[in-house]
């Protein structure tokens, strides 16, 4: 495919709605804007009703218009979209019209009657704009997700190493008894965050790895039964609730062809989360059953609960539920945004229902596809 005709593809996936209560202004537009996709509005509440469905690279918009004008559709459109790009099209020249359309953010300005070469010309660059609006926020929001990774490092590690800095200095200063229980409780402790510091370093590696992969799917075959009960007798967290009881509802399935490593640390850390935010008794389900095509897995607790507030955000990076809200929650909360995409890429998905006070269930929706080989 040449430049001219990849450029030609390109551009006739982009739409532009065009925003004014003259059909013929709207139908001129449209056949000025021959090779895009043009949707067309009578009034605002219209546009912001298209809007809304999604898929609008640019909006060109009157000014006067009834029911919502265009400064109005401008500020609500930026509000919900920054990177919008809009074009305002206005046959007034009154100052204080053009500059309530730059206080909303407007783009640019196309004086009517419409130059229709003008009027292309302005999509042209004001596609432009937008593609490099889109290019700002994405390496904003990588510089934000930066930021907020090295303070929740700093924080994790912080703790751990003045517990540790602590103890080693009073060991210096020769402030211990090896014949005293508190010393021996002390050097316990020591022991617990120096184990502690060495699982992040696991995990914060294991991260980097996820980070910097990208190998997709390495399918081989994989009984899903084994791999939840080898789970669960090798978690942590399940080791550190011995008073929590963990029930099986395991049906026999036949092996699955998954990547057995992001099939297997996905459900880890569901089943991680499952102890870690049970109370000290309690009990831990997993349900294994066959649904048509496809398997689900559900691992239920009886612990904190989540509130209903908290359920959209536990899939975002880095983000912790911290019931106390000490700031102690272990781990860098990137576990279950990595868990989602693996389990993405097996085109399944994971949902939660929880109830502060009752408990959590997170399912995982895991399609068969092709069969494992024997």
């Amino acid at each position: 495919m040449d430049v001219v005709t990849r450029y030609q593809a390109e551009r006739s996936t982009k739409s532009i709605l065009v925003v004014d209560d003259e059909a013929v202004i709207r139908d001129l537009c449209a056949k000025a804007l021959k090779g895009y996709q043009v949707l067309q509005a009578g009034d605002g509440e219209e546009a912001l009703r298209l809007f809304e469905k999604g898929g609008i690279d640019v909006i060109l918009t009157d000014v006067m218009m009834p029911k919502l004008n265009g400064i109005e559709l401008l500020r609500r459109l930026k509000e919900l979209e920054p990177t919008l790009v809009v074009i305002v099209m206005t046959g007034y020249a009154e100052k204080e019209i053009i500059l309530n359309a730059l206080k909303a953010d407007a783009d640019d300005f196309i004086t009517k009657p419409l130059n229709l070469l003008q009027l292309k010309t302005a999509v042209d660059k004001a596609l432009d704009k937008k593609a490099l609006k889109e290019e700002i926020a994405n390496l904003r929001s990588m510089d934000r997700l930066k930021s907020n990774f090295l303070s929740l490092i700093s924080h994790k590690f912080r703790t751990p190493l003045t517990t540790i800095s602590l103890f080693l200095q009073n060991l210096a200063g020769g402030i211990y008894d090896p014949h005293d229980p508190e010393s021996r409780r002390n050097l316990e402790l020591i022991c617990g965050q120096s184990r502690y510091l060495e699982s992040l370093v696991t995990e914060l590696l294991a991260f980097s790895r996820f980070m910097d992969a990208d190998e997709g799917v390495l399918r081989e075959p994989c009984a899903l039964n084994d791999l939840v009960r080898g789970i669960v007798c090798s978690s942590p967290e399940a080791a550190a609730k011995p008073g929590v009881k963990t029930v099986f509802d395991l049906d026999p399935l036949p092996p699955l062809s998954l990547d057995r490593e992001k099939i297997a640390f996905a459900i880890g850390q569901v089943i991680d989360n499952a102890y870690k935010f049970s109370r000290e008794t309690g009990t831990v389900t997993l349900s294994l059953k066959q649904e048509g095509d496809d398997c689900r897995l559900t691992v239920t607790d009886t612990g904190m609960g989540i509130p209903r507030e908290e359920l959209p955000k536990i899939f975002e990076k880095f983000y912790q539920v911290d019931p106390d809200g000490a700031g102690q929650i272990r781990g860098f909360g990137l576990g279950l945004f990595y868990a989602r995409e693996f389990v993405k890429l097996h085109d399944g998905t994971i949902t939660v229902e929880s109830e502060p006070g009752v408990g959590t269930a997170l399912s995982l929706l895991i399609p068969h596809g092709a069969p494992a080989a024997d």
